[in-house]
């Protein structure tokens, strides 16, 4: 049975390799680009593992992986935090993201990090 990732990313651009890697690497994907609703959003797709960039309109990928997080349905999904924001990379510790990966990044490295959080 695949896995299935929940991509949560606002360029278009960024979402759409993501979700074409993901998907060759047989992982069954969904991409969202907002963030309304979110918790709701999760409880629907039932992610085994949720993948955020941290800059999103709306709501920062710190603030989803808190609520996640802090849900109880939703608290034991993995998540890991992506951002281009390096320097406000010590202040993400207050997210209790699972993994936190600096954009740009390595495609090897994503896939490597969502393996080792579905294992």
């Amino acid at each position: 049975m695949l896995k299935n990732i929940l991509i949560i990313e606002d360029d278009a651009d960024i979402l759409s390799t993501v979700e074409s890697v993901l998907t060759y690497n047989n992982f069954a994907v969904t991409g969202l680009s907002h963030t309304h609703d979110i918790i709701e959003s999760i409880k629907a797709h039932r992610p085994d593992l949720v993948l955020t960039d941290y800059m999103l309109p709306g709501m920062n990928g710190g603030k989803i992986c808190q609520m996640i997080k802090s849900t109880q349905e939703t608290k034991h999904i993995p998540v890991i935090l992506m951002s281009a924001y390096h320097r406000q990379a010590i202040s993400l510790a207050n997210f209790n993201y699972d993994i936190y990966l600096p954009k740009p990044f390595d495609i090897d490295k994503l896939v490597k990090a969502i393996n080792k959080l579905l294992n």
